[in-house]
């Protein structure tokens, strides 16, 4: 951790975002498994500052109800009025003056709607701002195209920033500059302070400009600087959803660049996605149409894909998940899951588990090498070792009122189209008969058979049905049947 420890983040968060064009505060609109401004929370929580601040202003009770449950450290101060950035950065000041607090070293000042900016810049933002002695240093970067961007204007002596200069006010030469103003300062905190009491609002917006203080800091005779990003791409803001859309894409080619350096396959990042809270063991293999989410761990050797939807779930090393929808599930090593199998929460698969085709589980706990291989449901069940579930088998959980529990024992052997009435166990070792609907608890080592005597009523068709196909049919058989006795 860098000794340049900030005195203060500050984060502003009070615009109500209307391009977004949402009932959702821009704030709280979400990439790659976190909010905007919890991205940037998340960033500025790791340079360890002595006081982290978020200004809300728009929504503010829903906003701050996600902070707290995005970082319980945050302290948030109001902006009911959205008077201007140096207004913002004035109230989260008092903010931290009525708790009793002293500024004292470096404040920085960022952004709410800036989800790819990463804490190595902020800290290297903090570096600069202390090794050349700053009053203020400006988080800057080089782009491409500057157009519409403020830019910075540096002093040819010395490189310190003496001007940040807005496009539309810019001169042909100064419009040719590619560096521009992020929006993200660091601040020396007493400067900051004094410099906030005497921002004025007679501009075309009637605000307090935080930039404005710049201008302060300069005429006091105080040093401006500017730290350039590495990457021009982390100082990008969300205004709408167009936007919004791009970052995630950015985020996202950034979170699938890192697994794959880290030794995981990716067989095509365009059709894949990860939030950022995602894991992999080294040799884990993604497939195409593969989305990963919250807390999901892919495991060393495992393959996931194609076309896999998999939230807070583990998968277990060498197992394989092909065209399945996971919440909340656990995997185990080198089970075989899908194609086409729904794995609600509470599900937990026992190593080399089979859970096949058109199964869906939910609450459900499988024992090792156990196979429910086709078309069933399994739903609040717990179910031994080395037992196979028949095809087209429903465990019958749900009374109407209250759900059960079905018991199934190791090394059983259920037949196809079984229906278990919960709560109902079967012992270890015992089979049921194809078509049962089992309703009392079946004893280790029996057979159950739970299904109507079967009886055949001769000419039911041609006496209920008559002159059917179906009745043709049989009386088709009838006469070849009755011409073949006369030839006998």
């Amino acid at each position: 951790m860098s000794a340049n420890r900030p005195a203060a983040v500050v984060v502003l968060a009070a615009g109500e975002g209307t391009r977004m064009k949402s009932a959702t505060p821009k704030v709280l609109h979400e990439i790659c498994g976190r909010s905007l401004v919890g991205h940037v929370v998340h960033a500025s929580r790791s340079l360890d500052p002595e006081h982290l601040v978020v200004v809300v202003g728009h929504a503010r009770e829903q906003v701050t109800a996600h902070l707290a449950e995005v970082d319980g450290g945050v302290r948030t101060a109001v902006q009911q009025e959205q008077n201007g950035t140096g207004h913002a950065v004035r109230k989260a000041l008092e903010e931290l003056s009525a708790a009793g607090v002293a500024l004292d070293g470096t404040v920085l000042v960022t952004c709410g709607d800036t989800p790819l900016l990463t804490a190595g810049t902020l800290q290297a933002l903090a570096d600069a701002h202390a090794a050349e002695g700053n009053a203020v240093t400006v988080l800057s970067a080089e782009v491409p195209d500057a157009t519409g961007y403020g830019r910075i204007i540096r002093d040819e002596a010395n490189g310190a920033v003496s001007a940040i200069v807005e496009h539309k006010d810019a001169s042909d030469a100064q419009r040719a500059v590619r560096e521009i103003n992020s929006g993200v300062f660091a601040f020396d905190a007493k400067l900051l302070i004094d410099a906030l009491g005497k921002l004025r609002t007679d501009n075309s917006q009637g605000e307090e400009y935080l930039t404005d203080v710049l201008g302060i800091a300069r005429e006091a005779g105080h040093r401006v600087g500017a730290s350039v990003a590495g990457d021009h791409r982390e100082i990008v803001g969300i205004n709408n959803r167009v936007q919004l859309a791009q970052a995630r894409r950015m985020l996202n080619d950034r979170l699938l660049e890192g697994a794959m350096l880290a030794g995981v396959t990716v067989v095509d990042p365009a059709s894949t996605w990860l939030d950022v809270t995602v894991s992999f063991g080294p040799d884990a293999v993604v497939e195409p149409g593969t989305q990963l989410l919250g807390t999901t761990h892919v495991a060393a050797r495992a393959e996931v894909g194609p076309g896999s939807r998999l939230t807070d779930t583990s998968v277990g090393e060498g197992a394989s998940v092909v065209h399945t929808v996971a919440l909340g599930a656990e995997i185990g090593a080198g089970a075989s899951v899908g194609p086409y199998t729904y794995l609600r929460p509470g599900t937990r698969l026992g190593g080399g588990v089979k859970a096949g085709s058109f199964v869906e589980m939910k609450n459900a706990e499988l024992g090792e090498g156990t196979k429910v291989p086709h078309l069933s449901y399994v739903g609040d069940a717990s179910i031994g070792e080395h037992t196979n579930i028949g095809a087209a088998s429903v465990f019958v959980n749900y009374d109407g009122v209250h759900k059960h529990r079905t018991s199934i024992g190791s090394h059983c052997r259920t037949g196809a189209d079984n229906m278990f009435v919960a709560p109902v166990t079967v012992g270890d070792g015992a089979y049921t008969a194809a078509g049962s609907v089992i309703t009392k608890d079946v004893p280790a080592g029996s057979l159950a058979v739970a299904r109507g005597q079967q009886r055949n009523i001769a000419g039911w068709v041609a006496r209920k049905r008559p002159g059917s196909a179906a009745a043709q049919a049989a009386q088709r058989v009838e006469d070849g049947s009755s011409e073949g006795s006369e030839g006998v």
